[in-house]
């Protein structure tokens, strides 16, 4: 019988997994946000709505 210690291998993949979900979660809100904020300013006439710098 094997008396190795279990391998955390799969443990951290699917820690990394978790991790990238919510880091892309959180960009793709930040971008949706923007979006919004875009849309809106041109949806009450402004002119200048595009953020400088990005």
């Amino acid at each position: 019988m094997d008396d190795e210690p279990p391998s955390r291998r799969n443990a951290l993949i699917a820690l990394l997994v978790v991790v990238l979900l919510a880091a892309g979660g959180f960009w793709i809100s930040r971008v949706l946000h923007d979006a919004g904020r875009t849309e809106d300013c041109l949806m009450r006439g402004g002119h200048n709505c595009a953020p400088i710098g990005r």
